[in-house]
């Protein structure tokens, strides 16, 4: 891992950024031929949703540009179903394609993962659009590993997808 990079918990200030992470991200796997996000998919609400019913994060280069973001959830029933408290979740890891020096993905996992153990829990878990298997092999190179399907994974507009589920067990 390469990127050198400081992480804050975010603002309300800063759900314009998150917004433009993700539009950032999801126009560039368009542009690679991965249908996973959609450019204004996720509002300012979706994210200050999620900063209320979890934790969002901040990654920022050294000279204090934010370059990338993750959401970190404490339950996922849509994903998981009905779980102990055993597990963090961790969604919508992104990065400025244009910015984030080389390695801030891995850095943010890595940083998710220790805020996950830090918060009493033993594993890390992630899913991953079934029909992308360039992410699964991103994430198993990263120590996760394939511990089920969700079929009938529903969206925000009703629809249904395939999510691959991915665990980590932390130190």
């Amino acid at each position: 891992m390469t990127a050198q990079l400081t992480f804050r918990t975010a603002e309300e200030n800063d759900i314009g950024r998150f917004v433009d992470l993700y539009d950032g991200a999801a126009s560039w796997m368009r542009t690679m031929g991965i249908a996973q996000w959609k450019p204004g998919e996720k509002d300012a609400e979706h994210f200050r949703r999620r900063m209320r019913e979890g934790e969002l994060w901040l990654a920022a280069d050294g000279a204090g540009r934010a370059v990338g973001a993750y959401e970190l959830w404490w339950d996922d029933e849509p994903a998981w179903g009905a779980q102990p408290p055993v597990a963090g979740y961790v969604h919508r890891l992104m990065t400025d394609r244009a910015a984030a020096p080389a390695g801030s993905g891995r850095a943010l996992l890595a940083h998710a993962e220790r805020r996950i153990a830090r918060g009493g829990r033993r594993l890390a878990r992630l899913d991953c659009l079934s029909s992308n298997p360039r992410l699964r092999t991103y994430y198993e190179d990263a120590g996760y590993r394939v511990v089920g399907e969700q079929p009938g994974k529903v969206a925000a507009d009703g629809s249904r997808y395939g999510v691959t589920l991915l665990e980590k067990e932390l130190g």
